[in-house]
């Protein structure tokens, strides 16, 4: 039997009908569901988002759309502050409550809050969900109570945690007659220009079609490939998960169901995927405990490090004409895609902390503006880790050879030719080693703006004065 009439669905970052938790329990219990997005009102630039992510976000919320006209729903499109606009929807259906997932981010945290007491103030009940992780908050804890600051530990006790099973998809949304709607948001909404980016195709349909090919044909070979740069290593679902397309249940579960009656090595690379899947849930852990790092390192005795703000380095970085082919190809994929392989990110990430002493907090949010799959906690958890500073990061002294790095992971050139053109007919070898080494680098692509070796050097003497200033142990 249904609780109240009319209730107000408030999608967020789970832009799906199947297995949405939230959008599930409002269906159970009200008779009419009103779904509802709330657009962001800023214009122009924002700090932690761009054009690649906007654009690929209004593809999802059109399929949205489209799906919930097809379960019988008319979707509802306003802009501006969630409060203000969730309280004018709740006047003009009379819903007697609102239901919406868990955001594990700052901001949306804060949000939530105001939202819970304007329906308090009104004698609404307000309704928030688990869906954005399998665990989350202080669901995965120390024996002592505490938040884990090592991801390996965090990994045995995230695993050994019941998983949820898969939510039926909805297949009934009723609708208000006479709701008032603006037309589903575009880049216009934002005043942004299309960023002319190659974005995979949006919404609930092909993300559950990519979760089918990741599982057919990606994780049988994770654990030997998942480091190569180049070619479909991965799954490439990481925007999916961004947005909610497709559910973190409903991809654990056809994972490890991948595993039954499989080859040990099967086994074994999902069970390295599903490590990330964990790793993702940790970051999201440490910014739910500690908010703080999106200002500060994690680690305090790192805190005061003189990082360089230098706009010059910064700007070739960006562009992709670092002189370094591995670090260039790199930035010249997430300037063409919104996308990075995930190796990649950390020598670029390394690269710009240790060879160009540039903060990480100018990367950490370059990479949010321009990666269709940025997600703060992970963004901020994987820049630290390079940076040094981290939750369970890489010691300071670990300081990747983005020369050594290249020839590892791309052995045969293959990522680097197809994002550095100018490399194309290069031999291999030319692209491991500092040209004085190889010997060739013509006029087209330009000469290494630093010496790896002497800025590795620089960056050890940085950290051992900031240990002997601050009298603090590294």
């Amino acid at each position: 039997m249904s609780s109240v009439p009319t209730a107000i669905h408030w999608f967020r970052r789970d832009l799906r009908l199947s297995d949405n938790t939230a959008l599930h329990r409002a269906v159970s219990e009200a008779e009419t569901v009103v779904p509802v997005y709330i657009a962001s009102a800023w214009r122009g630039r924002h700090g932690w988002t761009g054009p690649a992510r906007q654009e690929f976000l209004c593809g999802c919320l059109r399929s949205l759309e489209a799906n919930v006209a097809a379960v019988g729903g008319v979707m509802v499109f306003r802009q501006g502050d969630p409060v203000t606009e969730l309280e004018r929807l709740l006047e003009e259906t009379g819903a007697g409550a609102v239901y919406t997932n868990r955001d594990p981010d700052p901001h949306g945290r804060k949000v939530e809050g105001l939202v819970a007491a304007m329906c308090r103030a009104r004698g609404v009940s307000f309704h928030v969900c688990k869906d954005a992780a399998l665990h989350e908050r202080d669901e995965v804890m120390t024996g002592s109570g505490g938040s884990f600051r090592v991801f390996t530990p965090y990994n045995r006790a995230w695993l050994k945690q019941p998983k949820v099973p898969v939510l039926p998809a909805v297949k009934r949304l009723g609708a208000v007659p006479g709701l008032k709607s603006l037309p589903c948001p575009t880049l216009e909404t934002w005043g942004l220009a299309a960023a002319g980016v190659r974005l995979p195709e949006a919404g609930e349909r092909a993300a559950r079609e990519r979760l089918r090919r990741a599982v057919m044909e990606v994780l049988p070979h994770y654990s030997e490939r998942r480091d190569t740069p180049d070619g479909q290593t991965t799954s490439r679902l990481s925007q999916d998960l961004r947005f909610g397309t497709v559910s973190i249940r409903e991809i654990y579960h056809r994972a490890v169901g991948s595993c039954e009656g499989a080859e040990a090595g099967h086994r074994e690379s999902v069970q390295k995927w599903v490590a990330e899947l964990a790793w993702r849930e940790f970051y999201m852990q440490v910014l739910w405990h500690f908010p703080e790092v999106l200002e500060h390192e994690f680690d305090a005795k790192f805190r005061g490090l003189p990082w360089e703000w230098d706009e010059g380095k910064f700007a070739r970085w960006k562009e992709g004409t670092t002189g370094f082919p591995i670090v260039d190809a790199g930035m010249r994929e997430l300037s063409a895609t919104g996308f990075m392989h995930n190796r990649v990110r950390m020598i670029t990430a390394m690269f710009l902390t240790k060879d160009l002493h540039l903060d990480w907090r100018m990367g950490e949010r370059y990479f949010m503006q321009v990666l269709a799959d940025g997600e703060i906690a992970s963004n901020n958890g994987g820049w630290q880790w390079s940076a040094g500073t981290g939750a369970d990061a890489a010691p300071y002294f670990r300081i990747q050879n983005p020369w050594t790095q290249a020839k590892r992971f791309d052995p045969e050139g293959r990522y680097i030719r197809r994002w550095v053109p100018e490399l194309r007919d290069a031999p291999s070898a030319s692209l491991f080693a500092p040209p004085e080494a190889s010997g060739l680098f013509g006029s087209r692509y330009p000469r290494p703006m630093v010496d790896h070796a002497v800025e590795r050097d620089r960056t050890l003497a940085i950290f051992q004065r900031h240990k002997e200033e601050t009298g603090r142990v590294l």
